[in-house]
């Protein structure tokens, strides 16, 4: 395995910017609303000042890792859309059918946490499956079938599901699903062969494994810790080792793209990258690992969101 670590950047945005940041805050725009959340990363001076003073809202942490609450300081709708342009790969495709659909339309809101239904930085590797997948499926006229584990609201399914995948979604939040059915509607996909599951990713993979079922890509976006609809517990560092091994029973014989993200954890990109190379042994590919980061708008500083790897054919 090399030891390069790529910093990706989500490019293509209109509807989000990172405007500012510094002294362990954020300064966002999403859509129409600028809000103010907490990022302990940013340990530099603000560049902007005036700015600040005009956010819609602020997060006020109490310093647990998603407690705290909104100070609002105009009116924020409850929800508005915002949108995604993906690339466009579409290999021979009808250009009316749902698998040449190349814009994501979702709903965005504040929520009790300090999350609005979308993480800006994960787009990047939205572009990079929905070309891997549009070529498989397009020009190489092979059916492609695609697990989304830890889905939230659904947009990396989506465009998954834009590029021509069978896209299977699970997540323990029945809350989140039904949020991603929406933004499945909202988006144009509703005709699209999206299967929704609400269940422990654990056991969900598990109960594949013994029914047979494969997979050709793999989207993997655990938290730190959460628990599942029956109270199953999940921590990082214990259950990902046991959720990978139970991952790689499910790839089929020549799979195309496993990628896994980690948010708000101190583990490096090789540690994640290192536990992907011992799960793909055997298959040949290659593996990329770094940071996804999101560069400001007042000084051109990029900011680290999250540690990933990322395996492809």
């Amino acid at each position: 395995m090399e030891n390069l670590i790529s910093l990706l950047e989500a490019k293509n945005w209109k509807d989000y910017a990172l405007l500012d940041s510094g002294a362990g805050l954020k300064l966002e725009r999403f859509g129409k609303y600028v809000f103010v959340r907490p990022e302990s990363q940013a340990m530099w001076k603000r560049s902007l000042d005036a700015e600040w003073k005009k956010a819609d809202a602020v997060f006020i942490s109490t310093g647990e890792e998603s407690g705290g609450h909104w100070d609002f300081k105009r009116k924020v709708e409850e929800h508005w859309t915002m949108h995604y342009p993906l690339p466009r790969f579409v290999y021979g495709a009808d250009e009316h059918s749902a698998s040449a659909q190349r814009e994501l339309k979702f709903i965005a809101m504040t929520t009790p946490g300090r999350h609005l239904g979308v993480f800006p930085e994960v787009a990047s590797h939205w572009d990079w499956f929905s070309e891997l997948i549009s070529r498989r499926v397009h020009r190489e006229k092979r059916e492609t079938n695609v697990l989304n584990l830890f889905g939230y609201t659904g947009l990396a399914t989506l465009a998954a599901a834009s590029a021509g995948a069978k896209v299977t979604h699970v997540d323990a939040s029945k809350k989140s699903v039904s949020w991603a059915r929406e933004n499945q509607e909202l988006s144009g996909l509703s005709s699209a062969p999206i299967r929704w599951i609400v269940d422990d990713a654990l056991k969900f993979v598990q109960r594949e494994v013994r029914r047979g079922v494969k997979y050709d890509g793999i989207i993997l976006d655990p938290p730190k810790f959460g628990r599942g609809p029956k109270g199953e517990v999940w921590e990082v560092y214990k259950s990902l080792p046991t959720l990978l091994e139970a991952c790689r029973a499910c790839l089929s014989e020549n799979p195309l793209f496993v990628v896994t993200t980690i948010y708000a954890v101190r583990a490096s990109a090789i540690h994640v990258a290192q536990a992907m190379e011992d799960m793909m042994k055997g298959f040949r590919g290659k593996i990329e690992m770094g940071e996804l980061v999101t560069r400001e708008q007042s000084a051109g500083r990029l900011l680290s969101q999250a540690v990933f790897a990322r395996w492809e054919r």
